[in-house]
C-alpha cells in the first residue's frame, strides 16, 4: 500500500471540503495519529515508523495548528520484532509471583503500564469512569466496536473520540469546543498525565515512551488554548453527559 493511502495519513488541507476549518481538523488528525501508535504495530505501521513518515506527518500536522508543542521523534531504529515485544512487555503481558511457598499462593499482576483510564483514577470507581464515557460517546453518536471488545476507558478509544470531536468542530459545530474542554477535564487530562508518569517509571520504552510524553504535552497545550477562548461552559445532563 502506498504511503498516501495509509489510514493514518488522512489529513491534507488541500483536500478538505469547503467550509471545514483546517486548524481543529489538524488537531483531530493528531489525536488519531496518537491513537494509531498505541498498538502492537502491524507491518504497515512499522514501515511508516521506521522510514520517518509518521514523524514527518506529525510535524506537518502541528504546523497546521496554533498549538505550541515541540514535535516528537516517532522514528524507530529497532527491528519490527523488537518494537512489537516492547509494546507487549509494557502494555499487555502481566506477571505472577509466589507469595506463600508453603501452599503455592500466587499474586497475579497486570502489565507494567495500563492503557485504561480507570487504573489512574483511584478517587472514583471503574463503573463511574466507564458509565460517564459511555454516556458521552452515545450523546455524540459514537459507539464502541463490539468486535474489538475494549472497555470505554481504553486509551485508543478516548483519543479517537477526541479526534472525532475536533473533526466535528471543524466541519459542522464550532460550539463543540466546550465539550472538548469538558472531556479533557473529566477524562483525558488525568489519563494522559498518569500514563506519562507510568511509562517514565519503566526502562527501555522507546517509541512508546516518546508517544506517551507527546500525548501529555498535546493534551496540555490543547487545554491551555481552549481555556483562553471565549467559549461558553458546557452544560451537563444528569450523569455528566455534555449537552449541546
Amino acid at each position: 500500500m502506498a504511503v498516501e493511502d495509509s489510514e493514518i495519513l488522512t489529513y491534507r488541507p488541500a483536500t478538505l471540503p469547503d467550509g471545514v476549518d483546517q486548524e481543529p481538523s489538524a488537531r483531530g488528525a493528531l489525536y488519531a495519529l496518537c491513537s494509531r501508535i498505541f498498538t502492537d504495530p502491524d507491518d504497515e505501521l512499522y514501515a511508516l515508523l521506521a522510514n520517518g513518515t509518521v514523524t514527518r506527518e506529525c510535524r506537518t500536522l502541528l504546523d497546521h495548528t496554533t498549538l505550541s508543542v515541540e514535535p516528537p521523534d516517532f522514528t524507530v531504529a529497532e527491528d519490527h520484532k523488537t518494537v512489537s515485544a516492547r509494546f507487549n512487555d509494557l502494555f499487555v503481558i502481566g506477571y505472577s509471583e509466589v507469595v506463600d511457598k508453603t501452599d503455592g499462593t500466587m499474586n497475579n499482576h497486570g502489565p507494567p503500564v495500563s492503557l485504561y483510564e480507570s487504573d489512574y483514577r483511584s478517587e472514583i470507581s471503574w463503573n463511574e469512569v466507564n458509565l460517564d464515557l459511555a454516556r458521552a460517546y452515545e450523546f455524540f453518536g459514537c459507539e464502541v466496536d463490539q468486535e474489538i471488545r475494549r472497555n470505554h476507558d481504553h486509551l485508543k478509544l478516548e483519543l479517537e473520540f477526541m479526534s472525532y470531536l475536533c473533526r466535528r468542530e471543524a466541519a459542522v459545530d464550532p460550539g463543540v469546543a466546550a465539550a472538548r474542554l469538558d472531556f479533557h477535564d473529566r477524562h483525558l487530562r488525568v489519563f494522559a498525565e498518569g500514563l506519562a508518569d507510568a511509562v517514565e517509571d519503566e526502562s527501555g520504552t522507546g517509541i512508546f515512551g516518546r508517544a506517551a510524553d507527546f500525548v501529555e504535552r498535546l493534551v496540555k497545550a490543547d487545554i491551555e488554548e481552549l481555556a483562553h477562548r471565549e467559549i461558553e461552559e458546557p452544560t451537563t445532563r444528569e450523569g455528566g453527559s455534555t449537552d449541546e
